[in-house]
């Protein structure tokens, strides 16, 4: 899950294996497709407040096929309950661990076919917004609160004006740190390149194909002299990193951080503090946002040729409502109605003391869709040349 969204080298995916459920666990719906729940374990709410029509309309679909969601990524297990819960109808996971590119590959590898290897919404990296918007591959949909959704967020759109996509939440980059192993916790940027910290740092992914990694490379730039149009000073910085033997070249997962491989590892926070809480003190986890840092939206779209349109309509609907947005929160990603859930006083009082200080995220700045393009670009091309360490990607 920690390598979801991949931004670069598009993959032709074409998905053959689908996995729709009940929560026991292999029966069937009207399609025939078995397999796992994927809202298995998550306690769904039943939304009122979508527009009727839908659901009716979606039960007769019968399926609502998604791609590259995991349901421990920023709480979406509870977000898939709330729609079976809703429409009556199961959602169709297909590869929960693909990527943005991987996405869109998958709607133009399937544009003639309406069986369940055929996305009907796609989660993709902001950049991907435009992406999917001039390759053609989604359609518009505003849902029914399309004014409460702000305009921008970040200081960048949080919704195409057509209706083509929609922003849903946000992470902001932050470094979880495995307490029982690294006794005094670093702060800052500079205290990661200290002796004290030789073979303990690592990141989620390799920054030539994850988006948290890339975005790690990006924040260490504007630590560090650059900015978000110049984004080598980061790849010098972790060639510091390198020379200096801290940098560890591997995947930072809950495990290698449990186990000390990795004990300090740079993860968007709703990752970050949800291992923490998974964790339960064992081993106990500390989770810190570095100065300044980055913030990166991910935004969702109906695919052009989505075979259950309605079921895809509805699920933008239900994302989009109170429940939907609440159960992002409480995975502690950042809903991009937050501002209007808190001015409303609809954040329980529980989730609002768990979500981490706005202090904390004061630093955070996110890039333009041709911020991130030139950025990706030039950490794809100059990773190895400047840091000079391949990150091997583990076997499945």
């Amino acid at each position: 899950m920690q390598n979801k969204k991949f931004v670069f080298n598009v993959v032709a995916l074409i998905v053959v294996a689908a996995f729709v459920l009940t929560a026991c666990g292999g029966s069937s719906n009207a399609s025939g497709v078995t397999g796992p729940d994927v809202a298995k374990g998550y306690t769904g709410t039943k939304i009122t407040s979508v527009p009727q029509n839908l659901v009716s309309a979606c039960k007769k679909e019968g399926m609502l096929t998604i791609i590259a969601t995991p349901p421990d990524w920023a709480n979406y297990g509870e977000i898939f309950a709330d729609f079976e819960m809703t429409s009556g109808v199961k959602i169709n996971s297909l590869d929960p661990n693909a990527g943005s590119a991987d996405e869109l590959a998958a709607i133009e590898a399937n544009k003639g076919n309406k069986g369940p290897q055929a996305p009907d919404i796609v989660d993709v990296g902001y950049k991907f917004g435009a992406q999917g918007i001039t390759a053609g591959d989604y359609q518009p949909y505003k849902t029914s609160n399309w004014d409460k959704i702000p305009d921008t967020v970040l200081g960048i759109p949080a919704k195409d004006p057509n209706g083509m996509w929609i922003g849903g939440y946000y992470g902001v980059l932050s470094i979880i740190v495995n307490t029982a192993v690294v006794k005094n916790v670093p702060t800052n940027w500079a205290d990661l390149l200290k002796p004290d910290y030789k073979g303990q740092v690592a990141l989620a992914g390799d920054p030539r194909t994850s988006n948290q990694a890339y975005m790690a490379v990006v924040a260490a730039a504007l630590a560090n002299g650059g900015s978000l149009d110049n984004v080598q000073p980061g790849l010098d910085w972790f060639n510091k990193l390198n020379q200096a033997g801290n940098f560890v070249p591997v995947i930072a997962k809950t495990g290698t951080i449990a186990q000390g491989a990795t004990p300090i590892a740079f993860f968007w926070d709703y990752n970050a503090l949800g291992y923490r809480d998974a964790s339960n003190g064992n081993p106990p986890e500390t989770v810190f946002y570095p100065t300044p840092t980055v913030a990166s939206m991910y935004v969702q779209a109906i695919s052009a040729y989505a075979p259950h349109l309605n079921c895809a309509k509805l699920w933008l609907e239900v994302i989009h409502s109170d429940e939907g947005q609440l159960a992002w929160i409480k995975g502690y990603a950042h809903g991009v109605q937050q501002a209007d859930l808190e001015a409303r006083g609809v954040i329980p009082a529980d989730v609002k003391a768990k979500l981490p200080p706005t202090a904390a995220l004061s630093s955070a700045v996110s890039p333009t869709p041709d911020q991130l393009t030139a950025a990706a670009d030039l950490i794809s091309k100059g990773w190895m040349t400047t840091v000079g360490v391949d990150i091997p990607t583990p076997a499945p």
